[in-house]
């Protein structure tokens, strides 16, 4: 039985969205289930030794998880996720109390509240993501190897950013839930 580590986490929000990153560079064997009823589970493995990192989230509020999206770059797996009710969450999940140690507020993307409608958002870095078609649908596994075209894997541009559609493997799903 391996251990698993846990990733960076930081998130930030407005009244409709969570924005949530996954530090994690080089991730490979990415695998997300976002549940209706706000539950977030990530894992991918890193690093030459294929480290398992997961994070298991209870959010705080339900989210329309089919109106949600995800990108996966070579240094974080960035999840954008469509609150189910447009309001303000006084934090990211159901859990009161001391919030675990890799659970980050992310104040490069962060916005007051009072402030959202003063076009804060404007603001926004998202990097090199790219979520035009990534829906988080309803299956877990969204950044299977991506096959090393140039053999070096040095110098990824931003049209060169991992991306996978995550919609439509619900069948791969079922058969891998049967097999356990």
């Amino acid at each position: 039985m391996s251990c698993s580590r846990h990733p960076t986490v930081k998130w930030a929000q407005r009244s409709d969205w969570v924005y949530i990153t996954v530090e994690l560079p080089d991730a490979e064997d990415v695998k997300l289930k976002l549940e209706p009823e706000g539950k977030f589970f990530f894992s991918a493995t890193s690093g030459a030794s294929k480290t398992l990192y997961e994070v298991d989230l209870d959010l705080l509020d339900s989210v329309d998880v089919n109106e949600s999206k995800a990108s996966v770059s070579s240094r974080s797996v960035f999840y954008l996720v469509k609150k189910a009710e447009s309001k303000w969450w006084n934090r990211l999940t159901k859990q009161e109390g001391k919030h675990p140690l890799y659970l980050k507020v992310d104040w490069d993307k962060w916005v007051d509240e009072d402030d959202e409608d003063k076009g804060g958002e404007g603001d926004m870095d998202f990097g090199d993501f790219d979520f035009n078609g990534l829906n988080m649908g309803d299956t877990d596994e969204i950044g299977e190897e991506v096959a090393e075209e140039d053999g070096d894997g040095e110098g990824e541009t931003a049209a060169e950013t991992k991306e996978k559609k995550i919609d439509g493997e619900k069948d791969e799903e079922a058969v891998n839930a049967k097999k356990d």
